[in-house]
């Protein structure tokens, strides 16, 4: 179905209200529900699950170290909207087909409250995962201010349950960000990118197996319905609609970006347009601002960007991506510079409404580096590709099954540098829960030569992280033939996380491990 781009305005999603805020606990309650919503003024109502009723879901505004509980409630149909492949971990034939458990990406908690993937739970609670522990789940937020965002992390369907539209925003605010003379309020907006393929009755269409050429034997039987190895959607939403546009004035704004895809990555650029600020990243400000002709995100990552519209004044400006997909060397077809290589627009025609005050400052905030010193633990952590039972690519961490032995037990407090090995085609953006890490370097690796003699022979020099990189992230871009190595302080807390690639398909089968963080021995 062919939509004409540009005819719906961004929408804004709600600010949540909390049920009850005293000094020293704000509660809120959830509800994840089914509705129908218009994402096109040309397509039909489409069926969502979304939280609150709402894709994407409203945004959470919180300050650091507000003590908040949050009841997520499934009220979910029993009855997925999407086909399930009983054959991947965690999603059998015994298990309910509708099961939720909520993940705040970039958050520091306790793991009882982190989204554990076996941590799930039905509708009402009638039924709970193996690893259930609570119903209220409890943050704290002792971290710097940031765009954190919360999304299903449920075990074998997170690829449905978020495609479905289970996501949304979490601010962390503090005294630090609201001085400094940036742009706030209406000028201040979030933009929540995703990709999307409809049916012609405006349905979601997500496909039920894998294109035959992606399997070992293309005239093997495999499962039906079957995973896929990635999605790719055929049109772009900005915030719950496909390809809009934004009225601004000419003046400075800020934009909070999140790249809530499933797989498809953004590599984004203002055609005939100023340039971008990148101003922070997952986890909160950059020491300065990064001037930018173009960003690449990946599916998980999020940019904290100014724009100045201010030399604008009547021009219209389209925000555009080419970034390939799978990325970076994937199948053309994926990116159409018609559809999926266009974002939305940008419409400098508003009467600027007082001046601007705001400014980007030159200086945005101290970032202690982490230092590789008195590091406890290095770990050479491989990123593989092989095939399932079924002869299904089928993406690996470690070259182990989620259900095999934990490996990787860091002591709280301790620092350690992981080496993440990709012997993959794909970047792949590798998520760490729990922690907030610093990208050390990558570096050009012989693929060949390490898969026949498991020897690391480096082809070229170690590469910096670009200087957008340079702050805090949750999430990192693995670069095929590469070596990224990151540098972390784990803690504060004990407990069960995991880590995992957030293309949600590889998630599901199988490219994620649980983790362990132990106590300092006595």
């Amino acid at each position: 179905m062919k939509l004409t781009k540009f005819v719906d305005p961004l929408p804004i999603p709600k600010i949540i209200k909390p049920i009850y805020k005293k000094k020293d606990v704000t509660r809120y309650t959830v509800k994840m529900k089914q509705f129908y919503t218009s994402l096109h003024r040309d397509l039909p109502r489409t069926k969502l699950w979304g939280f609150n009723g709402s894709y994407p879901g409203p945004t959470f505004e919180v300050h650091r170290s507000e003590n908040v509980h949050v009841l997520w409630e499934n009220k979910l149909p029993l009855k997925h909207l999407l086909p399930i492949d009983t054959t991947i971990h965690g999603a059998g034939v015994k298990v309910p087909k509708v099961r939720t458990v909520v993940h705040l990406h970039g958050a520091r908690v306790r793991s009882s409250s982190d989204g554990y993937p076996e941590s799930w739970f039905t509708r009402d609670f009638a039924t709970t995962g193996p690893q259930f522990k609570n119903r209220i789940y409890r943050y704290t937020n002792n971290q710097r201010a940031t765009s954190l965002w919360y999304h299903d992390h449920t075990m074998g369907i997170t690829r449905l349950n978020l495609y479905a539209g289970l996501a949304g925003l979490y601010l962390i605010r503090d005294k630090v960000e609201d001085a400094l003379p940036l742009p706030k309020g209406p000028y201040e907006i979030p933009l929540i990118i995703s990709d999307r393929t409809f049916k012609s009755d405006g349905s979601l269409f997500y496909p039920k197996r894998p294109d035959r050429s992606s399997l070992k034997n293309p005239k093997a039987k495999i499962p039906f319905p079957s995973v896929v190895p990635e999605f790719f959607g055929e049109t772009i939403l900005v915030n719950g609609k496909v390809w809009p546009y934004l009225n601004v004035e000419p003046r400075k704004y800020r934009f909070r970006i999140l790249n809530s895809s499933n797989a498809r990555f953004y590599n984004l650029k203002l055609k005939s347009g100023p340039t971008f600020y990148q101003i922070g990243s997952d986890g909160g400000l950059l020491e300065k601002p990064v001037k930018l002709n173009q960003i690449l995100i990946a599916p998980a990552e999020r940019v904290d960007v100014i724009v100045d519209f201010s030399k604008m004044a009547g021009k219209t400006i389209t925000l555009t991506n080419n970034a390939s997909a799978p990325y970076p060397s994937g199948d053309p077809a994926n990116l159409d510079p018609n559809t999926t290589g266009i974002v939305m627009q940008f419409r400098v025609k508003v009467p600027l409404k007082g001046k601007d005050t705001s400014k980007i400052p030159a200086v945005l905030s101290d970032i202690v580096k982490l230092s590789t010193k008195n590091v406890r633990k290095i770990r050479n952590l491989t990123l593989d590709e092989t095939y399932d039972e079924y002869g299904r690519l089928l993406q690996l961490v470690t070259n182990r099954m989620w259900d095999d032995p934990v490996t990787e037990k860091p002591v709280v407090g301790t620092k350690e540098i992981w080496k993440l090995i990709n012997l993959t085609m794909d970047t792949h953006p590798i998520h760490v829960h729990l922690i907030q890490f610093q990208i050390l370097q990558r570096r050009p690796f012989d693929v060949n030569h390490y898969k026949k003699t498991k020897k690391i022979r480096f082809t070229g020099p170690p590469q910096k992280p670009t200087p957008n990189e340079r702050g805090f992230k949750d999430t990192v871009r693995a670069k095929p033939g590469h070596i990224t190595q990151i540098i972390a302080r784990f803690g504060p807390y004990t407990g069960q996380y995991v880590w995992h690639c957030h293309m949600a398909e590889h998630e599901d089968h199988d490219m994620m491990r649980p983790y362990r963080v132990v106590p300092k021995k006595k």
